[in-house]
């Protein structure tokens, strides 16, 4: 009796990096980002709300909504107004854009601080240790 080997493929893993300000950092892997949605994600104490459109561009911004306090953006939604890629924020629905931050109707929080959400360089990186052999 003879045994044949099914042949296998190689899967590669995409992940998430953020900058911090340092370093790039790991903080998911690309297929935990849905297209439309956002993930909260921890960065060395601080929320960023994570973002990857239809078309693939990736954004991080301040997951905290300056209007209300809450940390809600990541539940926003993404979408556009006119050429600008936009995040409506789901409390007050205030429009953020999602490449720089500022916000495109205030721009003071109810506190008279700044609207402009903080953003971070993003990008998508291959990890060849998170290869995996599939049959």
């Amino acid at each position: 009796m003879t045994t044949t080997e099914r042949p296998t493929r190689q899967h590669t893993a995409a992940r998430i990096e953020i900058h911090d300000g340092e370093h790039w950092v790991p903080v998911c892997d690309l297929d935990q980002l849905q297209p439309g949605r956002g993930v909260a994600l921890l960065l060395g104490g601080e929320q960023v709300a994570a973002f990857r459109d239809r078309a693939g561009t990736l954004y991080a911004l301040d997951n905290r909504d300056p209007f209300s306090g809450a940390y809600v953006l990541s539940r926003g939604l993404i979408g556009s107004r006119g050429p600008v890629p936009v995040l409506i924020s789901p409390m007050y629905k205030q429009a953020f854009d999602l490449r720089n931050g500022v916000c495109l109707d205030e721009d003071f929080a109810p506190d008279g601080s700044s609207s402009t959400l903080r953003t971070w360089p993003i990008r998508s990186s291959h990890d060849p240790a998170a290869d995996v052999r599939k049959p």
